[in-house]
């Protein structure tokens, strides 16, 4: 119950005492004084006060995250962080957005997930009101940043390229732009780099100097994992400038990797081997479904046929860029479904509420 304050009750005794007009006076009073402490959300539950992003109310830590992980401040953990990019203004993250970050949150927990978004004003300290973010907020280990094409290519040969405006009107400028990214990070940085279509099902942390193969003619840089300042990585930011071409899609991204691979290795054609330190990893290994098969992931599967399938597979890419518009059943043995139960959790439920 609202306890009216002392001076409000001295007011009251005052007017009482005098003309009945100054009635009116003290009615505005107290509707005034009302609609203020409702106004700021002195009656709204303390512990909420303290959220920096106010969490859905079907979001709830406590039941998504398994225990908390000690790795807040300090400088980043040895093991690396893994990245994710995003390079459209797109602020409304997918469930398999959710699940990506969220599956690799899961399976490195002594690692920062960094995940850079083209779409957050620079210097704002809150995120967008939606329930993706929410959710993610829910693990110690995931940042999400705003994304500075300028800062982030400072000091390589790709800085005066994105500086050329010409390059922005180019059809594919935007996944352009994404393969620009990941091959900057992995040479300042170093770590992993994940597309925001992948599942990840276990740490990917021994994967070191390391890309896989997509297919027997291509190598594929959804997912890379190299030290920082690597020879291999200088070679392809040199390539990308020397050899760009962004009006042909896959130039400037799988068919790069693969050029510089050929050339590093001395081959004629991709195979999965490590040389020079750099590991061209099988297929089964991140891409166990080839993209020509993207429909098999929403087939029903047993767990036998699952657990067989994914023996050997670190991550399942999802060729979102070719599945996106399939309807998946939630729940269902699907496969995509059953992944998602699995290593996303969090998003998954979410999925089963929505």
């Amino acid at each position: 119950m609202l306890r009216m304050p002392s001076c409000l009750l001295k007011l009251t005794r005052v007017v009482l005492s005098h003309k009945p007009w100054a009635l009116f006076i003290l009615i505005f009073v107290l509707v005034s004084f009302a609609y203020t402490k409702l106004y700021w959300g002195i009656w709204e539950d303390p512990k909420s006060r303290d959220l920096t992003y106010g969490l859905s109310a079907d979001v709830s830590c406590a039941h998504y995250v398994p225990s908390p992980l000690n790795i807040a401040g300090g400088p980043s953990p040895s093991t690396g962080n893994v990245f994710f990019v995003e390079t459209s203004e797109q602020t409304t993250p997918s469930y398999l957005f959710s699940c990506s970050v969220e599956s690799a949150a899961r399976t490195h927990p002594t690692s920062r997930v960094v995940v850079l978004m083209k779409g957050l004003a620079k210097g704002n300290a809150s995120l967008p009101n939606h329930w993706a973010f929410s959710l993610l907020s829910c693990f110690p280990n995931v940042e999400i940043r705003p994304l500075d094409f300028p800062e982030l290519f400072s000091g390589t040969p790709l800085a005066q390229w994105y500086l050329q405006p010409q390059r922005h009107q180019e059809p594919h400028f935007i996944h352009v732009l994404s393969d620009a990214c990941r091959i900057v990070l992995m040479w300042k940085f170093g770590g992993i780099y994940l597309d925001t279509d992948f599942i990840v099902l276990k740490n990917l942390q021994n994967l070191t100097n390391a890309l896989g193969i997509q297919d027997d003619q291509e190598l594929n840089g959804a997912f890379l994992s190299f030290k920082p300042k690597h020879k291999f990585m200088e070679l392809c930011m040199q390539d990308f400038v020397q050899n760009y071409n962004g009006w042909i899609w896959g130039h400037q991204g799988p068919d790069l990797l693969t050029r510089v691979f050929k050339k590093w290795c001395s081959l004629r054609t991709i195979q999965s081997v490590r040389c020079k330190g750099v590991s061209a990893l099988a297929p089964e290994v991140v891409y166990p479904i080839p993209w020509q098969d993207w429909r098999k992931l929403f087939e029903a599967v047993s767990a036998l046929e699952l657990h067989q399938l994914l023996k050997n597979t670190y991550a399942v890419h999802i060729w979102n860029k070719l599945s996106h518009g399939t309807k998946l059943e939630i729940p269902s043995q699907a496969l995509l479904a059953q992944l998602y139960s699995q290593f996303c959790p969090a998003t998954y439920a979410k999925m089963k509420l929505d």
